[in-house]
């Protein structure tokens, strides 16, 4: 378990219910799946979302979850990255709070904890990518101070699938 530091941010009733812990054990990964699926919708099962969890985990994936009680509320993939562009950087793969405890400080509870995380692992940034559509998303990073400063562009090759496991 991860604790979660009581703040300024976090209302002392939200913060104290709550647990941050690293997805380790596969039982523990398959009671995240209908998190994960409000995100990634194209998962059309949990041994689907298993494999990937466990193909990227081999590639340094993390995954964190916040607990409230044994309700997953939220979920944070993330894995630490080094190139030329941004030197060594923290990547967040998968970021979700589920939708009915939106609001209520657990999405700011991820990005700080993926923060320290960031600086425990020596990075000089957080990064993420978000869908040009998501615009409540794009509201709620420019809040946490994360700022758009690219454009990701992408195709999909012919002859690939379009999500290997």
């Amino acid at each position: 378990m991860i604790p979660v530091e009581n703040g300024p941010e976090n209302s002392s009733d939200v913060s104290a219910a709550v647990e941050l812990h690293y997805v380790v054990e596969e039982e523990d990964a398959l009671a995240c799946y209908p998190l994960i699926r409000q995100l990634r919708p194209h998962l059309n099962s949990e041994q689907e979302f298993l494999l990937r969890w466990q193909h990227q985990s081999t590639q340094g994936y993390r995954l964190l979850a916040l607990c409230c009680g044994t309700q997953r509320v939220g979920l944070a993939g993330f894995r630490v990255q080094d190139n030329l562009v941004h030197g060594r950087f923290v990547y967040v793969d998968d970021l979700v709070i589920d939708a009915t405890c939106r609001s209520v400080g657990y999405g700011k509870m991820l990005i700080e904890r993926l923060k320290a995380e960031a600086q425990s692992f020596g990075c000089a940034r957080l990064l993420l990518d978000a869908a040009m559509s998501n615009t409540l998303g794009h509201r709620f990073y420019y809040r946490q101070g994360l700022l758009a400063t690219a454009l990701r562009f992408s195709m999909t090759l012919p002859d690939q699938p379009q999500c290997p496991p």
